[in-house]
């Protein structure tokens, strides 16, 4: 029996919604599970003793409130409903819960609907729904902690030069060589004004992010996706100074912009390239 397309799109929106609480889960623990790791092999390579420490990933231990560790029962687990049904406060506590958490579920749902009306029910549809998922992802976790851990973007690199032989999106040269400029585009970039300022301008988990995205788009799309993502940064950052949230000598994350401008490019690629050729020409 074949599903109508209205109750395919119900599902893929509840489906994104189940995502997003599952992404929520991803944003608060995987930069505090690589900080872990990292000291446990700091550890090693200075030869301390191991310390023992309770068991912390993803799937445990089981969601609490943050403030009173209160457990959280699967009624209050569902996306969005028990954010409103609880009027945003702790059933126990009743202190604020964060928006982001309905707020990521809605985008979740809101890309994978997005990604379904651009290429309907596809193979580009999934593969692009994943794409969006996965960069909504980093692009949170980079605002707030100015990491863009391996864990996501070397998966997201390899399953785009995969999703080439598909041909979904580019075809297996172009990504490669996208995979390849994208690391070596940002990287000069990095070396340049290391060497003119001293500092650092961006970490290399950006250079993979573009490496990542020249797999999945083609390097035809880079250009674009650079000033797309430069424009956007230095339109907030300029913002951002001016109302006193943010300091002149601290770096703001590049990542989330590199990401939206992945996203754009994944959607509309093909038409932005060619009015940027005609502004360039």
């Amino acid at each position: 029996m074949i599903m109508p397309p209205l109750l395919i799109v119900v599902c893929i929106g509840l489906l994104g919604l189940a995502v997003g609480s599952f992404l929520n889960v991803v944003i608060a623990r995987l930069p505090r599970m690589l900080d872990a790791d990292w000291r446990a092999g700091a550890r090693d390579i200075l030869g301390l003793p191991h310390q023992d420490t309770p068991r912390f990933d993803l799937a445990w231990p089981g969601s609490a409130c943050p403030r009173c560790h209160a457990p959280i029962r699967a009624w209050q687990n569902i996306p969005v409903l028990s954010f409103a049904w609880q009027r945003g406060r702790c059933a126990v506590c009743h202190e604020p819960i964060s928006w982001q958490y309905p707020l990521v579920e809605l985008a979740a749902a809101a890309l994978a609907l997005v990604c379904v009306w651009r290429f309907g029910f596809t193979m580009a549809g999934a593969l692009a729904i994943i794409l969006s998922w996965a960069l909504l992802t980093q692009a949170i976790i980079d605002w707030q902690t100015q990491l863009l851990p391996d864990n996501i973007t070397l998966p997201l690199l390899w399953l785009g030069l995969l999703a080439a032989i598909s041909g979904a999106f580019t075809d297996p040269v172009s990504a490669i060589i996208g995979a390849a400029a994208g690391y070596g585009v940002l990287w000069l970039v990095y070396q340049v004004f290391r060497l003119l300022t001293g500092k650092r301008g961006m970490g290399y988990g950006d250079f993979k992010l573009l490496a990542a995205l020249g797999a999945w788009l083609g390097w035809q799309q880079l250009p674009v996706i650079v000033v797309m993502a430069s424009a956007g940064g230095a339109i907030t950052g300029l913002f951002l100074i001016a109302s006193g949230r943010l300091r002149r000598d601290r770096p703001m994350p590049f990542g989330p912009f590199l990401a939206m401008a992945g996203w754009l490019s994944l959607l509309a690629g093909d038409t932005m390239l060619q009015n940027y050729l005609a502004l360039a020409g």
